[in-house]
């Protein structure tokens, strides 16, 4: 069919005529160029909401057209429908009922699109007129489509008697599509509760008749199918179970049928997962046999490895068992029936084979396993005794089951496996730990005492040939459970220890799992020492292999952190094995950073006079390096190894702190100890002495921002770890940190300043070498902000949020002569304008610091007398639409400040900004603008309410009001 000629000229000035809808058509469906395929869309979106669409709609069905156009026609149809009815007249209901019923049989044999969107048109209409104007509309649907002689009176019955099955089938989707445009139709409260009474009524003759179509040998595969998917979308509208638990016991046949399936499955498990279910105790009762019927096809269905119906009937099995678990047990006659009930999902959680390789069904279940356990524990103790005798032996049978669904395969097949295979298997794992640690809630000791006995039977007994899965899954549980319960009074942890180092750790898996659950026994070897000597050894003999990196790195570093007092004996140990690793490379580079942590807790509990030693001998190799690497010309392979090294310095001085150890002697409420000056900080030491190396280094790679982060990092791990102990470094430092900065800024420095301010800017001796710090990068920063600053959002970031930090510390920095007052005070305006949100939240913080301080500071008094007006303006601008509307709550944070501060001048200021029309937005009128201004200046303390004034105004300026 040829498409018609597009008559001249762009469609949007065309009349709405039929064949210009049609033509439009053409250019959306099938013409190549994209402008002229958004052209044709905006003009039928304007076409359809037209008053003529009522007409053309009904030509665009044609039997003659393209099922694109009748599709179109069709669609139409819907929206005038559910959005235009109010255009038209009453009398014209019942006519445009009769003539869509008519279409829907004519298209009852297809296209299916066309047909759908007929049926979700005829559900609309029948919305808008339930119950008042179509009281019956189901039964009236039922009946135009019955088949009927062909001798019989009525318009539509000749065309009924060409194709029961293409009819039957066309009045199933109708009645599926009610319920569902129901559901997403625009309705108020009160229609929407009307209408859902009156279709609950409707159920009475929907029910009966999907019942005898699925009972019936003459009813094909796709009219059961449609059944199903009808009774689903009705079920959805809260039908009672009780009026409907024979028609969902019927589906249950259709399980049996390999085509019904899947279908059964989700109509079946959407019934009886509807809570409102519980009510109709009797229903479910009666549902509970079909249910548990359906264990013989399980168990065939696992067997040979159908995973499709194993995982079909576990959902139907846990919907019953999780949805009705409270109902359920409080049935008591009925226990037995829920146990075996219980029994057949554990049958689903142990299902055969590795998840997710060979089953997916086990992990369904695992929820189930919390709401059965919380409900047991809800009851009154009485209850609860009678309960935990039944269930607690089928909880231990859980454990087994666990346990063993959590063996790794052989590492032949292990490696098989697909990556993503694998992720999804630790995850699977993660769940069952979490489960354990649930279930040990209700098993208590008794659980831990099982695990460690069946631990004990496979390491002493020789006759047992245990696989080293069975191990690996009994420390998993044990770990799982310690991991987050406080295991310290477990009279089984003591034998554990012993047990753990008999263990063959040849096999990665379980060496890892060996690693991990010595790890969660941390807190306990500390409260135990004597013990840290057996299993110590074990934690250094996976530390060499770089397979073991993660978990015996990370559980050295629990040790150290928890045992740090007690491992003075065992400390040359850990660090010669440490600084091998290290000179070596074994290990990853995040894991190095971890190692270090580890040793700087470890040597932070030595004697005083023993820690510079042992620290130069560790870090003398890396040191080294860093001098050769110093020395050389810079290239990426260099820069690397320089920020590891550098990396491994910050960590170690991260959690290297001896003032920890005499905070932990002295009782925690002891001011920190300041040691005498013949035993300086080992770490001021150390950094005394690499100063002129990092010089070296910062001389060759000023202009490499991570090589300075890096060089920073060390220092500011340094300053937070040391406190004031840093005070020998500061004059160094603020030199060096000035002397980069002015060569090449970068925020890493300006944040290093901030902790030096946050630090020293209270002591006399460092007050001076600070303050010229912070004129140096105050200046250098300013030239940035003169050139334009909008590529370095970070720098602005940082030097707000330093200079915040001065105010907040020490605000008498801002009567020096050289600092530009004035220029600060416009970066912090510019800075407002930038769209990155960490940077702007930093400059309001800037501001809500100054403000306060300007009645006390003539200096900063008379900028904000000059500049004030130009904030305010800036601030509206922000807040009418300039910024994101998620920054507007920082900004009213200055708008308050102001208000609390210099209230006269800001009511100066906003008369004197609004007043210029168009301004913040065109979108507020002047009354609105009036308003707003009285409202604000109003409110001096009040900081939720500006927050919504605010947020309120710039809604009105962005024309969002109402939307919250």
């Amino acid at each position: 069919m040829e498409p018609p000629a597009n008559p001249g000229g762009s469609p949007v000035e065309l009349e709405l005529t039929v064949e210009n809808v049609e033509s439009a058509l053409y250019q959306l469906y099938f013409d190549p160029d994209m402008e002229r395929k958004n052209v044709a869309q905006k003009w039928l979106t304007q076409a359809q909401a037209s008053a003529q669409a009522w007409q053309f709609c009904w030509a665009l069905l044609g039997p003659d057209k393209l099922p694109e156009v009748q599709f179109f026609g069709a669609s139409t149809l819907h929206t005038k429908i559910s959005r235009h009815w109010s255009d038209l007249p009453s009398e014209q209901h019942d006519g445009l009922r009769m003539q869509l019923l008519s279409h829907i049989l004519h298209f009852s044999s297809g296209p299916k699109m066309v047909l759908t969107r007929l049926c979700v048109a005829l559900a609309s209409l029948a919305l808008n007129l339930i119950p008042q104007a179509w009281s019956q509309p189901v039964a009236d649907m039922v009946r135009a489509f019955r088949p009927q002689k062909p001798e019989s009176e009525g318009g539509l019955s000749a065309e009924a008697s060409q194709d029961p099955q293409a009819h039957c089938l066309a009045l199933l989707e109708l009645l599926t599509v009610l319920p569902e445009e129901f559901q997403s139709g625009r309705l108020t409260q009160a229609r929407r509760a009307q209408l859902r009474a009156a279709l609950a009524g409707e159920w009475a003759v929907v029910c009966p008749m999907l019942r005898q179509l699925l009972q019936s040998q003459d009813s094909s595969n796709q009219v059961k199918e449609k059944v199903l998917r009808c009774l689903s979308s009705w079920v959805c509208l809260d039908v009672p179970l009780g009026e409907s638990h024979e028609l969902v016991q019927d589906c249950f046949t259709a399980l049996s049928n390999p085509e019904l399936f899947d279908t059964a499955v989700e109509t079946i498990v959407t019934a009886i997962s509807q809570p409102d279910s519980q009510r109709y105790i009797e229903a479910l009762v009666n549902l509970m046999p079909l249910v548990l019927g359906l264990h013989d096809q399980l168990k065939a269905a696992a067997q040979g490895g159908d995973m499709e119906t194993s995982h079909g009937i576990c959902r139907i099995a846990v919907a019953m068992g999780e949805t009705h678990s409270r109902v359920l047990l409080e049935q008591v006659e009925h226990w037995q029936e829920y146990l075996a009930l219980v029994n057949m999902i554990l049958f689903c959680t142990g299902i055969p084979g590795y998840y997710p390789v060979s089953e997916t069904t086990s992990s369904l279940t695992l929820t189930f396993w919390y709401t059965l356990q919380d409900d047991i524990l809800s009851f009154e103790e009485e209850k609860q005794s009678v309960y935990l005798q039944v269930y607690r032996p089928v909880y231990f049978q859980l454990v087994d089951v666990l346990l063993h669904k959590s063996h790794y395969p052989s590492q032949e097949e292990y490696v098989s496996w697909s990556s993503d295979d694998k992720e999804q298997f630790r995850i699977y794992r993660v769940d069952i730990s979490d489960t354990l640690m649930y279930v040990y809630e209700m098993l208590g000791a008794e659980l831990l005492s099982n695990l460690y006995d069946r631990l004990g039977r496979q390491l002493m007994d020789p006759q047992q040939s245990a696989v080293w899965q069975d191990t690996e899954a009994l420390l998993f549980g044990f770990q799982s459970i310690a991991e987050t319960i406080d295991v310290n009074y477990s009279d089984v942890i003591p034998g554990l220890i012993g047990l753990i180092p008999r263990i063959n750790i040849s096999n990665v898996m379980l060496a890892d799992t060996v690693m991990y659950t010595i790890g969660s026994l941390a807190e306990w070897l500390a409260d135990h020492p004597v013990m840290l000597g057996g299993i110590l050894p074990m934690v250094l003999q996976g530390l060499v292999k770089a397979e073991l990196s993660v978990s015996s790195v990370s559980t050295l570093k629990r040790i150290c952190r928890e045992c740090r007092h007690d491992l003075g004996p065992h400390a040359q140990d850990i660090l010669t094995v440490s600084q091998d690793v290290l000179v070596k490379d074994i290990h990853k580079s995040s894991q190095c950073m971890w190692l270090m942590q580890a040793l700087g807790f470890l040597l932070s509990a030595l004697p005083v006079e023993e820690i510079l030693g042992r620290l130069h001998s560790l870090i003398t190799p890396h040191v080294q390096q860093l001098d050769t690497l110093a020395q050389q010309e810079p290239d990426p392979t260099n820069k690397q190894s320089i920020i590891h090294i550098l990396g491994m310095l910050s960590s170690l001085f991260t959690t290297l702190d001896i003032n920890r150890q005499a905070d932990s002697l002295e009782g925690a409420s002891s001011p920190r100890l300041t040691h005498p000056q013949s035993t300086r900080n080992p770490v001021v030491v150390v950094l005394q002495q690499v100063f002129t190396l990092v010089q070296t280094i910062l001389s060759k790679w000023l202009d490499d921002s991570e090589v300075v982060e890096a060089v920073c990092g060390v220092f500011d791990k340094s300053v937070r770890t040391l406190l004031h102990d840093f005070g020998p470094m500061v004059a160094h430092l603020s030199e060096m940190l000035g002397q980069i900065y002015s060569a090449f800024p970068q925020a890493s420095a300006l944040d290093l300043a901030r902790q030096m301010v946050q630090i020293f800017s209270g002591e006399e001796q460092h007050i001076s070498n600070i303050r010229s710090l912070i004129e140096v990068l105050t200046s250098a920063t300013l030239a940035i902000f003169q050139q334009g600053p909008r590529d370095h959002p970070d720098i602005a970031e940082s030097f707000m949020h330093l200079h915040a930090q001065i105010l907040k510390k020490k605000p008498d920095m801002y009567l020096s002569d050289l600092l530009d007052v004035k220029g600060l005070f416009y970066c912090g305006i510019l800075t407002l304008k930038f769209p990155e949100t960490p940077t702007v939240k930093a400059a309001t913080l800037f501001f809500t610091e100054l403000l306060p301080r300007c009645k006390d500071m003539p200096s900063l008094g008379e900028v904000l007398q000059s500049d004030g007006k130009l904030l305010t303006e800036t601030l509206l601008q922000a807040v009418g639409g300039e910024s994101p509307r998620s920054l507007t709550e920082h900004f009213s944070e200055v708008l308050l400040s102001l208000n609390r501060h210099c209230p006269a001048l800001l009511s100066q200021w906003l008369k004197e900004t609004l007043q210029t029309p168009g301004f913040p937005s065109a979108q507020v009128s002047t009354e609105q603008k009036h308003t707003f201004s009285q409202q604000l200046l109003r409110e001096q303390t009040n900081k939720r309410r500006v927050k919504e004034i605010v947020k309120e105004f710039s809604l009105l300026c962005r024309g969002l009001q109402g939307s919250g």
